[in-house]
């Protein structure tokens, strides 16, 4: 599996994950030049901007660690692009972090961190 085909899986589960537990993802992969966020979500009141990280092991750690502090500021600048163009009055917004690990030939491990980072 390569690491693209890897990443759009994780992004899928994720996405399912998250609309399991009430939330609807409004945007997947919206871009600002070469920056990205991978899903957009809402719930209520609250817009969360969440960037999965998903891994096939534990090889190379655990898949938030891969969330450094360069990923989380550019994942900030798109938002602002995204707040400008999209974003409604009375949203709180917020980022996220989702973990997802595939491996063993068993479930995907998924890990949502909820309000994960600060601006």
């Amino acid at each position: 599996m390569t690491n693209k085909t890897l990443g759009d899986r994780g992004e899928d589960l994720a996405a399912r994950f998250l609309e399991r537990s009430g939330w609807t993802v409004v945007d997947r992969n919206f871009r600002m030049g070469r920056k990205e966020i991978d899903l957009i979500a809402r719930r209520g009141g609250v817009v969360a901007f969440v960037e999965v990280k998903t891994r096939a092991g534990s090889g190379y750690g655990h898949p938030l660690e891969a969330i450094t502090w360069k990923k989380r500021r550019e994942i900030q600048q798109v938002a602002a692009a995204w707040v400008d163009r999209k974003g409604s009055p009375g949203e709180s917004y917020r980022f996220d972090a989702v973990a997802v690990l595939i491996g063993g030939g068993g479930e995907p491990r998924i890990e949502h961190v909820e309000d994960a980072w600060r601006m």
